[in-house]
């Protein structure tokens, strides 16, 4: 698509996780559809450096070092954006956490860290950014959970109620705010190589893995579509079906 008929021009992107992986190659993607896109992420260094990538190919990014498991530092985030754009736009949730292990033997500090990743603060960013959309009367929420969701892989458990979790608050945030102008939208990748799989040893084959881009490619599509339209769910799998 040429620069002139980018699908985001003018519009403004929150991306959390931006500093790596999944969340950088979103942000990046939405940078190349004209958006002006925040970088959420805790390193500073990654940060920036997906920030230089994005301007080095002519694109807007403004990096907020963001640890999305406080609230204050989510509310202070979407305030920022504001302050600085004047809009919100979108809200991609990409940051997560992942580790795997049979349920006997866990305990429920073991799965702290992921519920507050991957679900509580998906709840939170969605709520923080809600007064903007709702005012503006507009806006699209993408909440990136998993196929964990919806198939039964042992050693997953904690992860996939996590991932279940954000399918099932965005199916009914959703229908809270279709009346109102915003959309509410959720992906379920399969397994995406990521650097989330190298603390992870023995794990799948990551070359038959989905890749950043892919994933998104999938985001750039749902924030995309016209205004009388809204892709509410996508699952996105590598094309052998494996994960």
């Amino acid at each position: 698509m040429t620069a002139a008929g980018r699908a985001l021009d003018g519009q403004v992107a929150i991306v959390t996780g931006a500093g790596r992986g999944l969340g950088r190659a979103v942000a990046e993607a939405l940078a190349r559809e004209g958006a002006a896109v925040v970088l959420a992420a805790r390193s500073r260094q990654q940060l920036a450096e997906t920030a230089a990538a994005i301007r080095s190919g002519g694109g807007r990014a403004l990096a907020i070092p963001t640890d999305v498991t406080q609230d204050a530092a989510v509310a202070a985030l979407v305030e920022q954006t504001v302050a600085e754009f004047g809009r919100l736009d979108v809200l991609v949730t990409a940051a997560g956490a992942a580790s795997f292990g049979p349920v006997a033997g866990t305990k429920p500090a073991d799965w702290d860290a992921m519920l507050a990743v991957n679900l509580r603060a998906v709840m939170v960013c969605c709520c923080a950014v809600l007064p903007v959309m709702l005012q503006q009367r507009r806006g699209t929420i993408v909440n990136v959970a998993s196929v964990a969701a919806q198939r039964f892989i042992p050693g997953a458990a904690a992860y996939a109620a996590t991932k279940a979790g954000v399918v099932a608050w965005s199916r009914v945030l959703r229908e809270e705010v279709r009346a109102e102008g915003v959309r509410v939208g959720v992906l379920v990748p399969g397994a995406v190589d990521t650097p989330l799989w190298d603390a992870i040893p023995g794990g799948p084959d990551r070359t038959r893995m989905l890749r950043p881009e892919d994933v998104a490619r999938a985001v750039v599509l749902m924030v995309s579509m016209p205004p009388g339209a809204t892709l509410e769910e996508l699952t996105l799998l590598p094309a052998g079906g494996i994960l």
